[in-house]
């Protein structure tokens, strides 16, 4: 990355300064801007968040906010109510009072002498949500966004659910978010008060998993927020980033569909990370992508950035599997819309051990066509065995070794596979496989699991797109109904999107199972499922490269300087799987330390670990436990606090079971311990 230490403007940084909103609430803000802002107004752009800008952001902020800053903005990022040096209690994500709180900060941005009106907002994962709601709000200033790593819908796309499964990541999710609320102000900005702000948070902010797991359907909670509900209601332009890596990266394609406003994708290889530090590699010039966005839209400059395609996208190239990936080969590829009338479909059929090519497709070799679509068995069924998923990565990747999925061929042992003959041909796919699948199920709650992977001659099995439908939720995530055991349904659903190059000699390989565990919660008895072939199969959707593709490039990354800070102690992290020949009982075990570092400008000491662990025993789906554990510790010369979570999940046939555990300490000593447990109705899953 290129270090950019002098720009076009002047600037300056506030390092603290309190935005009141109507009800007295005080929210924490951070403002760079040029130092004749006040005399020459400018646009601002707002990161709204509640991830503390003085400690656990300050790192990322300080490489984007000057550098936009120099460039001619107010760059603003505020702690949301409850979180960071801000007054009041974070009960949730994506609340109404969220959103409203958004719009009185944008209006008082707007409002502020060194603003000229005109707002655009910015944010990756939690910012790049609330970034759509709140355009969704139409406030007057604001007037375009960038989203990184988003969902539109919280129900299917976000860490609690997919295809009405209860997937991996909520618990884990739900213990970090435990933990980073329970941390206290800095008494710098907010004094005597950060005991009793501290102590008002522990006891107060809920484990936001009690109320995802009770909402186990798709109803107005998870509607809420929900940009897909309604996206006419969005107005202002959009610039949508998502990377291949990332578990957000459905709805960047649905979101370029369903807007009507000027609107921009990028899909990029990337893990959950800015794609100016990306990883895997290549990393882009994102920050003068975004400010070739905010020039147009917030100074009516003529940058050009409306004449690139609708979608640009990183069509990577076949490499062996890993669990650790520092770059990605591939290149730029461009579509002028979305969906694109040049990408078209593929379709496979199911058949004996094979993935025959439809006749209709010309394109297919001889040799890829041989298959008979006519198996002499006309079904295939399979008994779910339940470790099947632990080597298909991590639900959410960071760009940490270990997340990554490892060579699918363990997994395509367990479970009923389907290949295709050598392809003779190169071809493209760009976007959401579709499957097709006649199936039934002897249990009244059973799920069914698709992967899709991309099988080298040397038999390398390198996962490409994975997806999950409970059964139950066939017909519709509002109003789930039971499986008629052993009853034949056909079901359709969408694999996650790829931009991916089968070349010529590799195989296409279809993975189908009832169980898919950590991703989601297993079924409680084991499942037989059969799948008959007539027409079970999977539609690829295929583009045909271009010349214009050449022309599409990106800028070297760039970014103000980093932040200033000595490692006290180095982080590390590993991912174990263990297999006990004895009682059967696979675990996976990941852990992150985070290390220990000082931030050398205002003195803060910050450290953290995490450790997720999944288990679960072969032919027992009730045995399956996810447990989480976190720790932070924020210190300076004379304040040491730490906190630290624990969070259980486990199940009976008819509840889930929740443990979670919240402890607080002053100077090494415990000051506060808080126990929350609840059993919760499982609802068809």
């Amino acid at each position: 990355m290129r270090i950019k230490t002098e720009f076009p403007r002047v600037i300056r940084e506030i390092e603290n300064v309190f935005i009141a909103l109507k009800d007295g609430t005080r929210l924490a803000a951070r403002i760079w801007l040029p130092t004749d802002a006040e005399e020459n107004p400018v646009p601002a752009i707002l990161e709204y968040l509640p991830y503390r800008k003085n400690d656990r952001t300050a790192g990322r902020d300080h490489n984007r906010m000057p550098y936009f800053a120099g460039h001619g903005y107010a760059a603003v990022r505020v702690d949301m109510r409850g979180s960071g040096d801000s007054d009041g209690i974070l009960l949730d994500e994506y609340l109404p009072q969220e959103q409203d709180d958004a719009l009185e900060v944008i209006e008082w941005i707007a409002l502020q002498s060194w603003c000229s009106g005109a707002v655009g907002m910015v944010g990756i994962s939690w910012g790049g949500f609330n970034s759509l709601q709140i355009a969704a709000r139409r406030p007057p200033a604001l007037k375009a966004v960038v989203a990184i790593a988003f969902t539109v819908d919280r129900y299917n796309e976000d860490v609690h659910y997919l295809g009405g499964s209860v997937i991996s990541e909520m618990l884990p999710w739900a213990s970090t978010m435990l933990a980073y609320n329970a941390r206290p102000p800095d008494p710098r900005f907010v004094g005597e008060r950060w005991r009793e702000m501290w102590m008002e948070r522990m006891e107060k902010c809920p484990p936001y998993v009690e109320q995802w797991l009770t909402h186990q359907r798709r109803d107005a909670y998870w509607t809420h927020g929900s940009v897909c509900e309604d996206y006419a209601a969005i107005q202002c332009p959009v610039l949508a980033v998502a990377g291949a890596a990332d578990a957000y990266n459905y709805s960047l394609f649905r979101l370029l569909e369903g807007l009507s406003v000027p609107r921009l994708g990028i899909y990029g290889p990337w893990a959950h990370i800015y794609p100016h530090h990306a990883l895997p590699e290549p990393a882009i010039g994102f920050l003068q992508e975004c400010l070739r966005w905010w020039d147009k839209w917030l100074k009516g400059a003529e940058t050009g950035i409306m004449n690139e395609p609708m979608l640009r996208a990183w069509m990577q190239e076949y490499v062996p599997p890993k669990t650790f990936y520092a770059a990605r080969p591939g290149r730029w590829v461009g579509e002028e819309s979305y969906p694109s009338p040049r990408i078209v479909s593929r379709e496979y059929r199911l058949s004996g051990q094979s993935l025959i090519p439809m006749p209709a497709d010309e394109s297919n070799s001889t040799a890829e066509q041989s298959g008979e679509i006519n198996s002499a068995i006309p079904e295939r069924e399979i008994v779910g065995v339940q470790s099947a998923g632990m080597t298909m990565g991590a639900w959410g990747i960071y760009g940490k070794a270990g997340t990554y999925a490892d060579d699918q061929r363990v997994e395509d042992g367990k479970t009923m596979t389907f290949t295709s003959e050598p392809v003779r041909e190169r071809f493209e796919i760009l976007g959401m496989p579709r499957v097709t699948l006649e199936v039934s199920a002897d249990q009244p709650n059973a799920l069914v699991s698709v992967r899709l992977c991309d099988v080298a001659p040397d038999g390398a099995s390198l996962l490409l797109s994975w997806g999950i439908l409970n059964l139950t939720h066939r017909d519709s995530d509002e109003f789930p109904e039971p499986v008629e055991p052993n009853k034949k349904y056909t079901v359709r659903f969408e694999l996650k999107p790829l931009a991916h190059v089968l070349a010529p000699g590799h195989r296409i390989r279809v993975g189908v199972s009832p169980t898919n565990f950590p991703h989601a919660w297993p079924s409680p008895v084991p499942v037989r499922l059969r799948v008959f072939f007539g027409a079970s199969g999977i539609s690829l959707p295929v583009r045909t490269p271009r010349p214009q593709d050449a022309q599409i490039a990106f800028q070297a990354p760039e970014g103000s300087a980093p932040l200033v800070v000595e490692w006290l102690r180095e982080g590390q992290d590993s991912a174990v799987l263990e297999h006990d020949l004895v009682t059967q009982q696979v675990t996976l075990s990941r852990r992150s330390d985070g290390g220990c570092y000082r931030i050398v400008a205002n003195g803060i000491e910050y450290a953290d670990a995490d450790l997720d662990q999944f288990s679960i025993v072969e032919g027992e789906p009730l045995s399956a436990r996810t447990r989480c554990e976190r720790m932070i510790q924020v210190k300076r010369a004379d304040w040491d606090v730490r906190v630290e979570t624990t969070s259980e999940l486990n199940s009976d046939a008819s509840n889930f079971y929740l443990l979670n555990v919240l402890k607080g300490y002053e100077g090494g000593e415990q000051v506060f311990t808080k126990t929350w447990e609840k059993a919760i109705p499982r609802d068809l899953g």
